[in-house]
């Protein structure tokens, strides 16, 4: 990866729309590889390294900010109608630069309910969420774009900061069984590396769409009972699902209406990464961690 940094993401430079959580991850790592990295803010920020674009007004970014950039990622979610909002505004303007590569990242929500069952990038698009139906849109207008486009499907993130230990120490958590239920989950350093892992290896095998996620799928109370264990706590005693349901937002009462395992099987077996955490096991002890790192100092 060093070799590559020296060689491929020296005098590139990124452009990321949407500064959130997996955007900023992402531009952090390609700033420790020699690349710049600029993310996107709804507000003006004292940080050289942003800029503004909120896709709910009419201001779009300063024309100096894309002088030099060779590549764009887009982590923004589509509007209520299902338009992309970087497309929307923007396509014309990213036409007309001199790109390498676009990258988007999409939701594993396109595959809709496959009750259990494992799904690949060869399988058909069935979102069942509106808001999957709507990603699936924004991915068909990325593809239709005539721009160097790649799309990544995730499922479920978390990483330093976004983790179920931050809902146990909230109190907020929501201990539940839901029999033969199972999430698939990609930890933010896979996201942000095998995108890297990709660039240096797309001239010779591009895939245009691809899955990014670990290789154990599992049920959610699983992952909870194991965080418990590493913070040394007692878990409580889980409420059975329907119980559960009048204390669920909508949103997160319709994470529980899909059910399905996503492989990696192109991204690990076909492409060759390899994944920094294979399961939540290495993914929640490498949080714990830099919990316990930062407070220490």
């Amino acid at each position: 990866m060093e070799n590559f940094a020296s060689s491929s993401l020296q005098k590139k430079k990124f452009i990321i729309f949407g500064g959130g959580f997996s955007g900023q991850f992402i531009a952090n790592e390609i700033r420790k590889l020699g690349g710049e990295a600029l993310t996107s803010s709804r507000q003006l920020q004292n940080n050289s390294n942003s800029f503004v674009f909120d896709s709910f007004s009419r201001a779009l970014p300063s024309e100096h900010i894309f002088d030099g950039t060779t590549h764009v990622l887009s982590c923004i979610p589509p509007d209520k109608s299902g338009k992309d909002p970087v497309l929307s505004r923007l396509h014309k303007k990213l036409k007309s630069l001199d790109l390498e590569w676009v990258g988007y990242l999409s939701t594993t929500g396109v595959y809709g309910n496959t009750f259990g069952e494992w799904v690949t990038e060869k399988d058909p698009a069935n979102p069942l969420q509106d808001r999957s139906k709507r990603r699936l849109l924004c991915e068909r207008s990325w593809l239709d774009s005539n721009l160097p486009i790649q799309i990544f499907r995730l499922p479920g993130i978390y990483g330093p900061g976004r983790s179920t230990f931050e809902s146990i120490f909230k109190k907020n958590i929501k201990v539940i069984y839901k029999p033969n239920q199972v999430f698939s989950r990609i930890h933010v350093a896979d996201i942000a590396n095998a995108i890297i892992y990709l660039l240096k290896i797309n001239n010779e095998n591009f895939k245009q769409i691809i899955n990014i996620a670990d290789n154990y799928p599992t049920s959610q109370i699983e992952v909870i009972e194991h965080s418990y264990k590493l913070l040394g706590l007692k878990m409580p005693e889980p409420m059975n699902f329907d119980s559960a349901k009048k204390l669920l937002s909508p949103i997160a009462l319709s994470f529980w209406e899909e059910n399905r395992r996503v492989s990696n099987r192109l991204l690990c077996k076909d492409l060759g990464y390899k994944l920094i955490h294979k399961n939540y096991k290495s993914g929640l002890k490498s949080c714990l961690e830099i919990i316990k790192q930062k407070n220490l100092k």
